[in-house]
């Protein structure tokens, strides 16, 4: 029989794709997830055998208890994402993002393996200038980054364990998210034709959804060897500021006006470049260019129409 995997947050931005790469490689999923935003993304999965979905909050200690005890492989996705969000109700950040993480550790057994998704932008507000390695200090400056990097800190102190800190994410989903940058600029590209940048030379790193899901399966596959390590997931040819970011982007809109704004700021103060050196030493590397993404978005944005709120 093939082995199990539990995704909590399934129905996510990330969820939702890589929960069909789970079962397009043999495993049996189950998703727990409680619909906060209304998606109905994982309908294209309910035709099979090995997919269930329980609807559910990853706060509910008894449900988690008896789900992860049902479990080969733990993947815990689900979580408030972005500074924004967690400044919106911190308390729910806290109980999302670190509590129900540390209440998962409890329920599991070191025999299943868990596979958690935490971010670079625990790397904080760098220079810019120095490759960020798995070894950097990590110096969070949001209540997103550091509920984050605490989880991380306390996955990591159990064994059998892979931590994934991932770049800025980019790429079409069922749950699909505009608020991530290249997803936000490729839209205001497509639908107004401008961009507007505050702090243009701030650098951040980025990788392809599919490459996010593939890595998964890598630590799965090779799970005994990269186990009690943190791996950087990233494109090292997509260390680009938001400047270099538009330009790419402009390449494939050629309409589009670049503004920069010289009053105002960013309240994301995330300035680096990261080096994802150690997972190709594990055996894998993200393939999927920016260039493909920014073309798989302009495609995907044809399909919006109007928005809810929109005269146009």
């Amino acid at each position: 029989m093939s082995d199990s995997v539990l995704v909590t947050g399934g129905a996510g931005y990330l969820g939702s794709i890589l929960c069909a790469h789970l079962l397009q490689s043999g495993f049996r999923v189950t998703v727990l997830d409680n619909l906060l935003y209304g998606e109905q993304s994982l309908f294209h999965l309910c035709a099979e055998p090995r997919f269930t979905f329980v609807r559910g909050d990853v706060r509910d200690e008894q449900l988690v208890r008896r789900l992860t005890s049902e479990a080969d492989i733990l993947i815990p996705l689900a979580a408030i994402v972005g500074a924004p969000a967690c400044d919106r109700d911190p308390a729910l950040a806290e109980a999302v993002n670190l509590d129900a993480i540390q209440h998962l550790l409890c329920c599991r057994s070191p025999r299943q393996l868990v596979v958690f998704p935490t971010t670079n932008s625990g790397y904080g507000a760098r220079s810019g200038l120095e490759y960020c390695t798995e070894e950097t200090p990590l110096e969070p400056i949001s209540l997103y980054g550091r509920t984050k990097v605490q989880a991380e800190a306390a996955v990591l102190q159990s064994p059998n364990t892979i931590t994934l800190r991932l770049a800025t994410v980019f790429g079409t989903s069922p749950r699909m998210r505009l608020d991530l940058l290249v997803n936000h600029f490729v839209l205001e590209a497509v639908t107004r034709r401008v961009i507007v940048l505050f702090e243009k030379d701030f650098k951040r790193n980025f990788v392809h959804i599919r490459d996010v899901a593939d890595c998964f399966l890598h630590c799965i596959a090779h799970g005994d060897r990269m186990a009690g390590h943190s791996y950087n997931v990233g494109l090292d040819t997509a260390n680009l500021s938001k400047e270099e970011l538009a330009i790419q982007i402009r390449k494939h809109v050629k309409d589009l006006t670049i503004l920069t704004a010289e009053l105002g700021s960013d309240p994301d103060k995330r300035n680096y470049i990261v080096s994802s050196q150690r997972l190709r030493q594990a055996g894998f590397e993200a393939g999927r260019s920016l260039s493909a993404g920014i073309q798989e978005l302009i495609k995907g944005y044809q399909m919006l129409g109007r928005g809810r709120f929109m005269n146009v």
